[in-house]
């Protein structure tokens, strides 16, 4: 008898209930990058009393029950700045990082939603205290919370309409 584990032999073993808490949980994330005409990145900080208090991201944040990567990317970002897309965003990158702070493993979806106008202004959400526009080098320079080279990587990819895997926060 073969006894390799497959997920086939499991479910014969296992009550299916049981062998799906045997899967890995996953956190997920969506997140938003947006420039300026200037190619000038969107980034909001986290305010004095949130996890990661000081740290500089892009707009987004863990997806709801049941809810879809680009559902809660829009979604996110309207609760973020108040920002309401005029058109769907497009998949740029993913990250998947095997443990975060003792949470596991999360996967976070990033996407291209455009290019800001002026008619568009930001209404940060309580969870940040500051926003900005800030040039890809400045923007690396500061306190991100993901790795500069993820930033740098996803902003290439939003410019040339492609997709980036990163692992770790940093581009394969």
């Amino acid at each position: 008898m073969d006894i390799t584990g497959t997920a086939e032999h499991l479910e014969r073993v296992l009550p299916r209930a049981e062998w799906v808490r045997t899967l890995p949980q996953t956190i997920v994330a969506a997140c938003v990058l947006l420039h300026d005409p200037d190619d000038r990145i969107l980034l909001l900080r986290y305010a004095g009393d949130r996890p990661g208090a000081g740290t500089w991201g892009l707009p987004g944040g863990m997806l709801d029950h049941g809810e879809d990567p680009l559902t809660a990317a829009r979604r996110e970002l309207y609760e973020e700045t108040g920002i309401v897309l005029d058109r769907a965003p497009r998949l740029i990158g993913y990250d998947h990082r095997a443990d975060v702070k003792g949470t596991g493993p999360v996967l976070d979806f990033y996407f291209h939603g455009g290019t800001l106008t002026g008619r568009q202004s930001v209404r940060r959400s309580p969870e940040h205290d500051a926003d900005g526009l800030f040039p890809l080098p400045e923007a690396r320079a500061l306190r991100l919370t993901a790795h500069p080279d993820a930033l740098t990587a996803l902003h290439t990819a939003a410019r040339s309409g492609t997709v980036v895997c990163l692992r770790e926060g940093k581009p394969l």
